[in-house]
């Protein structure tokens, strides 16, 4: 026995018309033993005409998600997999070292610089000494250290942040002015600054730093002019201006050992 309902665009169809309809699809020849079951089923389709409202077919616009895409589910959520691309700046020493100059910039190149120059005046007096009973001078190391801690690491702070600043691109033309300014604004200044100070914590007085100044700058500054032009190219070039202060005081080594050398000379009065 096949039920077969008309779909129509109609949106309701009237009790006479689903009784006919009813009516001409079940023959009346049907057995008795089945009459009242199709009365009962007629009598319940006329009370709730509400389930023979015909379907009106909807359309819904379907995002079909592509197939090299997985779908989603509601009740997963997959776990982002850890990013590799930065591990070597989460773990180890440079990590730390890194993390140090995010939190605590000026204190990290402050420290950074003083063990440089530490090292360096140890390395400088290891060359210079002549004799094995000669023994290290640990005042003058301690003046470098102290130098690096309290000047140079701040200073160095301020300047390369200064020119990343001012002159915030990396290509030639630019580094070339960076070192420029370099060589005719910060060299200068720190040199001078760095004999004035280590002249006065020996105890001398105001005219012999002045007569130390004259002896050893211009010395310094020609030997600088030619070896951090170099140095100052590739730092401004290649390296961020948070790591800059790093490089530089790295290069600072090999011509720290120069410097301290060149300030612990005797001073002009002696020499004489």
């Amino acid at each position: 026995m096949n039920l077969h309902f008309l779909h129509s665009s109609h949106s309701t169809m009237n009790n006479n018309t689903i009784s006919r309809i009813i009516t001409n699809r079940f023959s009346v020849t049907t057995k008795p033993l089945f009459s009242n079951a199709l009365t009962t089923f007629k009598n319940a389709i006329l009370s709730n005409p509400i389930h023979c409202t015909p379907h009106v077919r909807r359309y819904y616009r379907i995002n079909k998600t592509p197939s090299h895409h997985k779908p989603s589910y509601p009740c997963f959520t997959p776990t982002a997999p850890p990013s590799f691309s930065s591990s070597s700046t989460k773990f180890g020493f440079v990590g730390w070292y890194l993390r140090k100059l995010e939190t605590h910039p000026v204190m990290t190149k402050s420290i950074t610089s003083s063990l440089i120059f530490a090292a360096a005046d140890l390395t400088s007096q290891m060359i210079t000494l002549h004799s094995s009973s000669a023994s290290y001078d640990l005042k003058r190391t301690s003046r470098m250290a102290i130098y690096g801690l309290l000047i140079l690491g701040p200073s160095q702070h301020v300047w390369f942040n200064f020119l990343s600043r001012i002159l915030p691109k990396r290509d030639v033309s630019t580094t070339l002015k960076k070192i420029f300014m370099g060589q005719a604004l910060f060299g200068p200044v720190i040199n001078t600054v760095f004999f004035a100070y280590n002249g006065a914590v020996q105890g001398e007085s105001g005219p012999e730093i002045i007569a130390r100044l004259k002896r050893d700058l211009l010395p310094t500054l020609l030997g600088g002019a030619i070896y951090w032009p170099i140095c100052d190219f590739f730092t401004f070039r290649f390296v961020p201006v948070h790591l800059q202060p790093l490089v530089n005081s790295s290069c600072a080594y090999i011509w720290t050992i120069y410097l301290t050398y060149m300030a612990n000379r005797k001073n002009v009065s002696d020499a004489a």
